[in-house]
């Protein structure tokens, strides 16, 4: 599905992504975890053509994304759901979401505001008058209206209460499973990670340093230690 084999890239002169290699099948419900500094939301940024790769090469369904651009990504299947949200402040809920494929049908933007409930009761409300939570929420739907093979998602979680945080976790998982999504979130926090993802991989020093099944994660103490902890 995604193949990601000798990846360096970074930002000016130095390299933050060191020779990195990463295989996510089809389906698989992918969480990136590690301390801060060591590559994660760069990750995410080189996949989705936001930074140039510097060496190796980047595959997603057969199809060569090395140093592809970003609409090019997205036309291959690719969606993203950055951190800090960026919705629309000053469009409705509606509008953001046809902001996310200008194609959509009301049956698509429909079956998006159905995910979170919260998006069909505040529909005529604005972007910007949305809590952190529900703008997150916008976000997700209006990525996954372009109905993307990939959703990449840079902390989902950061800065939302606990309730909406497991409420996002339920609908990604339920999305993955329904539609055989694949779906990579970098992510700190532990009780999003055991709730939606399938594997956890742990970046150090721009590498992948370890994989594991996100149920060992529970059971492994010094493991987060080893990779988290400050």
């Amino acid at each position: 599905m995604l193949e990601l084999d000798g990846i360096s890239a970074g930002y000016g002169t130095g390299l933050v992504l060191q020779d990195l290699s990463l295989t996510v099948d089809r389906g698989e419900v992918l969480g990136i975890m590690g301390r801060n500094g060591v590559g994660k939301s760069t990750l995410l940024k080189t996949l989705m053509g936001l930074l140039k790769v510097r060496s190796g090469r980047l595959t997603f369904s057969g199809h060569d994304l090395t140093n592809a651009p970003s609409y090019r990504v997205a036309a291959a299947g690719v969606g993203y759901v950055p951190q800090g949200r960026e919705v629309f402040p000053d469009f409705t809920i509606r509008q953001n979401l046809i902001m996310g494929n200008l194609k959509a049908r009301n049956d698509d933007i429909d079956a998006a505001m159905d995910l979170f409930p919260v998006l069909r009761e505040r529909a005529r409300a604005t972007g910007g008058s949305l809590s952190g939570g529900q703008q997150q929420q916008l976000a997700i739907a209006r990525a996954l209206i372009g109905r993307p093979a990939l959703l990449v998602l840079d902390e989902p979680s950061e800065g939302i209460q606990p309730s909406i945080v497991r409420e996002i976790g339920t609908t990604l998982k339920q999305v993955s499973a329904e539609k055989g999504m694949t779906i990579m979130l970098v992510e700190q926090n532990m009780d999003m990670i055991t709730q939606c993802c399938d594997r956890v991989v742990f970046l150090e020093g721009g590498r992948i340093a370890t994989s594991v099944p996100a149920a060992q994660l529970l059971e492994s103490p010094a493991l987060l230690n080893k990779y988290m902890a400050f």
